[in-house]
C-alpha cells in the first residue's frame, strides 16, 4: 500500500499540470451536468415494513388521489378574551379570511370552520384547513405572501390568528451561514496550526473542490437515481469535514519530511505513501459507517449514506492526487516562514505539547484511564432513559406562528387534537363492509384514552373505510404510544368478530413506528459497522487489542454524547442556555446519525494518531517511546482537526430549529469527548498499560490478514538517508 501510494504521490507531483487539468475538467463536467439536470422534487418519506407505511400504501391504492402530497395550512382563529369566534363580528372576520385564502392561484380548497364544525366547544377557537395544489417546496413567494397577508388582516380585525402545517415550512436550511462560519473557523485553526497562509488555504481549497465535485454529481444524477434535494445534506457536511482533515494530514507529513531535509518531490511522495495510507484506511472506515446506514431499512437514509460515502471517496482521491499536485506547484509556500527563508533544516525532535501530555499519561496511566472511563460512564447514564420520537411544531420556539397555532389548538380542542390517528379498514371480501367498519369504529372509539372517532368514510368501491381517532394525550406523550399499542392489540378480537381487518397510521403512529424500528435497528447497525471496522483496523495495525480498544472507546464516547443530549433536550438541564424552549423526545434518527457520522470521524483520529505510534514501534522504538513519538508528530494536527469539527457542528446550535440544535449539539459533544477524552487520554493510557502486548497478534491471524505496510517500512528502507535539494533548485521552485 505505502509503496503504491508513494508512486501515486510522485506521479501527481511530476505530472501536476495534468492532474490539475483533469480535476478542473471533472468539476466542469459534473457542474455542467448539474445545470442541465431536470429539477427533482423531494421524495416522500417511506419506511417499508412498518404498519403505518402499509396502511398509507393501502390508502393510496384504494383512495386514488386522496393522499396527494399537496401542501396544507391549518389557520387557527382565537377570539379576544371573554368573546367567542361565533359572535357576528368575529364570524365575519373569519369568513372573510376564508374567502381571501380561497382566492390563491395555488389553493385547491379551503374548509370553512363553521360549515365543517371546526369550532371548539367553548366557542373561543376555530380552524380552517387550506389545501394547495402543489407540494410545500413548490409554493411560490406570491402564494406564501398571500397567506401571510390574510393572517395579518384577520389580526387587524381583533382576532388572534396563527397557522401551522407544511405550507408554513420555510425553505431555508441549516446550511449557508453555519457552514460559512465553520469554514471561517477552520481557516483560523489551520492558520494557527501551520503558521502559513498557503498551508492553511490548501486543505480548504481542496476540500471545497471535493465538495463541489460531490454535490454537482449528486445533482446531475438526482433524476436518474431518484435522489431528493435533501440527499446531499450529509454528503456536503462530511465531504467538507473529511476533505479538510485528509488534506491537513498529508500537508503536515509533507512539512515534516521537508524538515528532515528531503527534496520536495521525495517529501511529497513519502507524505502520500505514509499519511496517504492512513487516509485510505480512515476513509474506508467512514465509508463502512455510512454504507452501513442501509441496515436501518429507510430508503432515504440509505441514499443519504451512500451519497455521503461517495463524497468521502472523492475526498480521499483528492488527498492522494490533487494535494500532491498543488504541493508541486508551490513546494515551499506551505512551509513555515523560517524554513522558507533559510531552507529546510533538521527534523523537529524537541518536546512539544503532545510529547509532554503523552509523558504525563505514561507516568499515570491507571488514574487517567479510570478518570476517563468513569467520567464518560457517568455522562452515559441518562441515555438509559432515552425516549425517541419526531418532535413537531410543539418543539419550535414560542415566537413562531406554528408553535402558537399548535398551543391554541391544544387549548381549544385538547392536546391529542394535534396528532390524530388514522384507522384504515380493509373490508374487501366482507359481505357487510359497512357494518364491519362501523363496528370497528365503535370499538376503537370506546377504547380508554380516545376522545372521539370521526364518521366512517368509504371509497368508491365500498370495500375500504377510513376514520380518524383523537387521543386524549399529546402526540409525543408516552400514553399516546401506549394507546396505539392498545388499539393494535385489540385487532385479533375485532377481526374475528367482524371479518374485516384494520391498520393504524397517521403522522403520530408513523413517528411511533419509525422510533421503534430505528431503535431495533441500532444494535444490528453497530454490530455490522463496528465489526467490519475492527477487521479493517486489525489489517492496519497488525494488532488484536488496539482495534478492540478503538471500538470500545468509540462506544463510550457515543453513549456519553447521547446521554448529554438526553440531559439537555429531554430533561431540560441547561436547555435555556442553548435557547431550547421545549423539551421532549429525542429525534428518532439522532442515534443513527450520531453513530454513523461520529464513528467515521473517531476512526479518522484513531488511525492518524495510532498509525504514527505503530510506525515508530515497527521502526525499533519501545512501546512507551512509540506512544510519545505518535503524540509528538500527530497530537497537534489531531487537535486542530477535532477543533475544526467541533466548531463546524457547534455552529448549528445557534439555529432556531430545535432538531438542528440537537444535531449540532450532539455531534459537537461526541467529537469533543471522543477526540480529547478517548483518543488523547484513554488510548495512550491503555497502550501504556498493555506495553508490547498492545501490538500482539496471533500467528494464525497474522498469516490470514493481508499485509498493507501502512507504516511505510518499505519506503524507509528504500529512502535511506535524506538528500537535501540544491539551494538553487529550491529557489527556482518558490
Amino acid at each position: 500500500m505505502a509503496t503504491f501510494l508513494y508512486r501515486v504521490g510522485r506521479l501527481a507531483f511530476r505530472r501536476r499540470w495534468y492532474v490539475a487539468l483533469v480535476w478542473a475538467a471533472v468539476l466542469a463536467a459534473v457542474g455542467l451536468g448539474a445545470l442541465k439536470a431536470p429539477g427533482t422534487a423531494d421524495e416522500g418519506f417511506s419506511m417499508p415494513g412498518i404498519e403505518s407505511q402499509k396502511a398509507f400504501d393501502l390508502m393510496e391504492q384504494r383512495f386514488p388521489g386522496a393522499t396527494a402530497d399537496g401542501a396544507t395550512a391549518r389557520v387557527v382563529f382565537v377570539a379576544p378574551h371573554g368573546a367567542k369566534v361565533t359572535a357576528a363580528g368575529n364570524r365575519k372576520a373569519v369568513e372573510d379570511a376564508v374567502a381571501d385564502l380561497a382566492d390563491g392561484s395555488q389553493v385547491a380548497s379551503v374548509v370553512n370552520p363553521f360549515q365543517a364544525k371546526a369550532v371548539s366547544k367553548d366557542g373561543t377557537t376555530a380552524y380552517a384547513t387550506v389545501t394547495y395544489k402543489v407540494a410545500a417546496a413548490d409554493l411560490t413567494d406570491a402564494g406564501r405572501t398571500q397567506l401571510e397577508r390574510t393572517l395579518d388582516e384577520a389580526r387587524d380585525a381583533g382576532l388572534t390568528v396563527d397557522a401551522g402545517g407544511s405550507a408554513m415550512d420555510d425553505r431555508g436550511g441549516a446550511g449557508g451561514a453555519a457552514e460559512m462560519i465553520g469554514v471561517a473557523i477552520a481557516a483560523v485553526v489551520l492558520l494557527v496550526t501551520f503558521g502559513s497562509l498557503a498551508a492553511a488555504g490548501l486543505p480548504l481549497l481542496t476540500a471545497l473542490i471535493g465538495v463541489g465535485v460531490s454535490m454537482a454529481t449528486i445533482l446531475a444524477l438526482a433524476d436518474a437515481l431518484g435522489l431528493s434535494t435533501t440527499t446531499g445534506t450529509l454528503a456536503m457536511m462530511l465531504g467538507l469535514a473529511v476533505g479538510i482533515d485528509y488534506a491537513l494530514f498529508v500537508v503536515s507529513r509533507y512539512r515534516e519530511e521537508r524538515a528532515k531535509g528531503r527534496a520536495p518531490q521525495e517529501a511529497t511522495s513519502l507524505a502520500v505513501g505514509t499519511a496517504g495510507s492512513a487516509v485510505v484506511f480512515a476513509g474506508l472506515t467512514v465509508v463502512i459507517a455510512l454504507a452501513g446506514l442501509s441496515v436501518v431499512g429507510i430508503p432515504m437514509l440509505t441514499k443519504m449514506g451512500l451519497a455521503a460515502a461517495g463524497a468521502v471517496v472523492v475526498a480521499v482521491v483528492i488527498a492522494l492526487t490533487l494535494v500532491p499536485a498543488l504541493l508541486g506547484f508551490w513546494p515551499n509556500a506551505v512551509l513555515k516562514r523560517k524554513a522558507r527563508r533559510s531552507g529546510p533544516g533538521e527534523a523537529e525532535t524537541k518536546d512539544n505539547g503532545g510529547t509532554r501530555w503523552a509523558q504525563f499519561v505514561l507516568r499515570r496511566p491507571l488514574p487517567v484511564l479510570l478518570l476517563g472511563v468513569v467520567g464518560l460512564g457517568a455522562l452515559a447514564l441518562p441515555m438509559t432513559s432515552l425516549q425517541l420520537g419526531m418532535p413537531g411544531d410543539e418543539a419550535k420556539p414560542a415566537s413562531t406562528t406554528e408553535r402558537r397555532a399548535y398551543d391554541a389548538l391544544a387549548e381549544g380542542f385538547g392536546p391529542g387534537f394535534n396528532g390524530p390517528l388514522t384507522v384504515v379498514v380493509d373490508a374487501r371480501g366482507d359481505d357487510d363492509a359497512k357494518g364491519a367498519a362501523s363496528t370497528i369504529a365503535q370499538e376503537i372509539g370506546a377504547t380508554k384514552g380516545v376522545v372521539s372517532a370521526s364518521p366512517v368514510r368509504f371509497n368508491e368501491a365500498g370495500d375500504t373505510a377510513v376514520f380518524s381517532v383523537v387521543p386524549s394525550t399529546a402526540p409525543t406523550d408516552e400514553k399516546t404510544k401506549d394507546l396505539v399499542t392498545t388499539i393494535r392489540g385489540e385487532r385479533p378480537g375485532i377481526e374475528s368478530a367482524t371479518g374485516a381487518t384494520f391498520e393504524v397510521t397517521g403522522t403520530t403512529a408513523l413517528n411511533i413506528d419509525i422510533s421503534e424500528k430505528v431503535q431495533s435497528a441500532l444494535v444490528p447497525y453497530l454490530i455490522v459497522v463496528v465489526g467490519l471496522a475492527i477487521v479493517l483496523l486489525m489489517v492496519v495495525f497488525r494488532s488484536l487489542l488496539v482495534p478492540l480498544k478503538a471500538a470500545l472507546g468509540f462506544l463510550l464516547s457515543v453513549l456519553a454524547s447521547l446521554g448529554a443530549v438526553v440531559v439537555v433536550f429531554q430533561e431540560g438541564h441547561g436547555a435555556a442556555l442553548l435557547g431550547v424552549e421545549t423539551t421532549g423526545p429525542i429525534m428518532s434518527l439522532m442515534p443513527i446519525f450520531l453513530v454513523g457520522i461520529v464513528f467515521g470521524l473517531a476512526m479518522d483520529y484513531e488511525v492518524f494518531l495510532v498509525s504514527r505510534m505503530r510506525e515508530a514501534y515497527v521502526h525499533g522504538e519501545t512501546a512507551h517511546q512509540a506512544v510519545t513519538s505518535g503524540f509528538r508528530h500527530s497530537a497537534r494536527v489531531v487537535v486542530a482537526a477535532a477543533m475544526i469539527m467541533i466548531a463546524v457542528f457547534a455552529g448549528f446550535i445557534g439555529e432556531s430549529d430545535s432538531m438542528i440544535k440537537m444535531i449540532g449539539f450532539g455531534l459537537a459533544a461526541a467529537v469533543l469527548l471522543d477526540a480529547f477524552v478517548v483518543r488523547m487520554a484513554i488510548v495512550p493510557a491503555v497502550l501504556a498499560l498493555l506495553g508490547d502486548k498492545a501490538w500482539w497478534l496471533p500467528r494464525w491471524l497474522d498469516r490470514a490478514l493481508p499485509r498493507v505496510d501502512v507504516e511505510g517500512e518499505a519506503l524507509t528502507r528504500a529512502a535511506g538517508t535524506p538528500e537535501p535539494a540544491p539551494a538553487a533548485q529550491e529557489a527556482a521552485r518558490v
